[in-house]
C-alpha cells in the first residue's frame, strides 16, 4: 500500500478520499534572476510530497506528518498562523487561501509524506503547498487553472506563512513536464518547455548539508542592491528591473554605483543572458556549451553575487576535476544547500570518490541524488470519482 495511504488509515481509521503528489525542483541555471524580472531554467525532480485527505463532518482540521511523526490541529473558524505549528502552517495557508476566494470547505483529516530532502533548497515547502492545493481542488470540485493554483500556493507562503518567496517554485511544481526543463520569464510568467534529451548523461544533485544560515538576511541585502542599481541606471536608460539592462549598461556605470553593488548587478544581467544561451545550447543538444555556462554561472555567483560558501565551492571544484562532468554549479539561494552537476552516468562513481574527503574537512556528510526531469503535480488516487 502507498505509505501515505497506509499512514492515513492507521491515523484516522479510514482510507483517504484523495491523494495528490507534487515534485520538488532544481534550477539548472538562472539564479537570483527571478526577483529581477529575469529568466530561469528550472526542472521538476523525481522527489515528491504526497498529501492524502478525507473529509470530516465537523469543522476540525487534523494534520499528521509521517516524516516528523507529528500531529497538529486547528479549526476552520479559528484558522491562523501559529509559529508552533511549523510545517502545518503550509497546508493551513492553502486552506485559508481557498476561503479567501470564497470557497466553502469543511473539516479535513490530512496526512503528509515526502522524500524531498528538507532544508536543501529543493522546494519541499512549495511541493507541500501545491500538493495540498491540488488535493483540495479535486476533492471539492473547485475550478482553478494550473497557473492560478501556483499563484494561490505562492500567496499562501507569502501572506499566511510570511515567507516572501517568488512564484518559481510553485510554478514548476504545478506545471512541469516530464523529460523537459522550463524556461520561465519571471516578469510575464510566460514559459515554454525545453526537451532534456540527455541519454547517458545524468543530472546529479549534491546536498552539502550546510544549513542556509545567512540566506534570509543576505537575500534581503541583495534585493536592495538590485533596487539601488536600477534606480541609478534608470536615470540614463528607462527601466524598472535589471531585466531591462545589458551588461554594458552596468559596466558603463562604474563610478556611479558603489562597486560592491555594481558587481552583484553585473551577475544578474549576465545570468539572464546565460539562461538564453543555455536554452539554445540544449536545443542544439550541445551539452559541452551548456556545461560551460553552468560553470560560468557558479563563478559569477561566487565572485560577483557572493552567495557561495567554501563547502559549495569545494564540491563544485571536485566536480570540475572529474572526467565526464560537463558542468557544475550551486543551485538555489546559496550559503548552503545543493550543487547541480551535469555528468556522464559512468562518471558518477568517480565523482563520488572525489568527494569522499568532504565530511572529514567540513564536518557534514553530503548526499548525492541522481534526478530525472519529472512531471508536475498530479492526482495519485481519487476515491470520490471512482465511487
Amino acid at each position: 500500500m502507498d505509505p501515505v495511504k497506509q499512514s492515513h488509515v492507521e491515523e484516522y481509521g479510514k482510507a483517504p478520499e484523495i491523494i495528490a503528489s507534487a515534485p520538488g525542483r532544481v534550477n539548472l541555471i538562472g539564479e537570483h534572476t527571478d526577483y529581477n524580472d529575469g529568466f530561469l531554467f528550472p526542472m521538476a525532480i523525481d522527489f515528491t510530497v504526497r498529501v492524502a485527505i478525507s473529509r470530516r463532518k465537523d469543522s476540525h482540521l487534523h494534520f499528521y506528518s509521517v516524516d516528523y511523526k507529528d500531529r497538529k490541529r486547528a479549526t476552520l473558524p479559528t484558522l491562523r498562523f501559529r509559529k508552533e505549528d511549523r510545517w502545518a502552517n503550509y497546508p493551513k495557508g492553502i486552506i485559508a487561501q481557498f476561503f479567501e476566494r470564497g470557497q466553502s470547505l469543511g473539516g479535513m483529516d490530512i496526512t503528509i509524506h515526502g522524500d524531498i530532502p528538507q532544508g536543501a533548497g529543493l522546494s519541499s515547502s512549495a511541493a507541500l503547498e501545491v500538493a495540498t492545493a491540488l488535493a483540495i481542488q479535486d476533492l471539492y470540485g473547485i475550478e482553478i487553472g494550473r497557473e492560478d493554483l501556483a499563484r494561490l500556493a505562492q500567496k499562501a507562503e507569502n501572506e499566511f506563512v510570511g515567507v516572501k518567496t517568488g512564484i518559481v517554485d510553485q510554478f514548476i511544481s504545478r506545471l512541469a513536464k516530464e523529460g523537459h526543463a522550463m524556461l520561465l520569464d519571471a516578469r510575464y510568467l510566460t514559459y515554454h518547455y525545453v526537451p532534456l534529451a540527455l541519454k547517458g548523461v545524468k543530472i546529479l544533485i549534491t546536498n552539502s548539508k550546510v544549513p542556509h544560515g545567512l540566506a534570509e538576511s543576505e537575500y534581503a541585502r541583495r534585493r536592495e542592491d538590485c533596487r539601488v542599481c536600477v534606480e541609478i541606471l534608470s536615470v540614463k536608460k528607462p527601466g524598472t528591473a535589471l531585466r531591462d539592462y545589458a551588461a554594458s549598461d552596468v559596466r558603463d556605470s562604474m563610478g556611479l554605483i558603489p562597486e560592491a553593488t555594481r558587481k552583484k548587478c553585473l551577475h544578474v544581467v549576465e545570468e539572464n543572458q546565460r539562461v538564453i544561451e543555455a536554452e539554445e545550447a540544449l536545443r542544439r543538444k550541445d551539452l559541452v556549451t551548456f556545461g560551460k555556462l553552468m560553470n560560468r554561472s557558479h563563478e559569477s555567483l561566487r565572485d560577483l553575487y557572493e552567495v557561495s560558501c567554501p563547502e559549495l565551492d569545494w564540491l563544485v571544484k571536485r566536480a570540475w576535476e572529474t572526467d565526464g562532468v560537463y558542468g557544475s554549479r550551486l543551485t538555489g539561494a546559496g550559503f548552503g544547500g545543493c550543487t547541480v552537476t551535469l555528468i556522464e552516468e559512468e562518471a558518477i562513481p568517480s565523482y563520488q570518490e572525489h568527494i569522499l574527503q568532504y565530511e572529514r574537512i567540513f564536518g557534514f556528510k553530503p548526499e548525492v541524488y541522481v534526478c530525472r526531469p519529472s512531471a508536475g503535480a498530479r492526482i495519485v488516487e481519487n476515491r470520490v470519482q471512482s465511487s
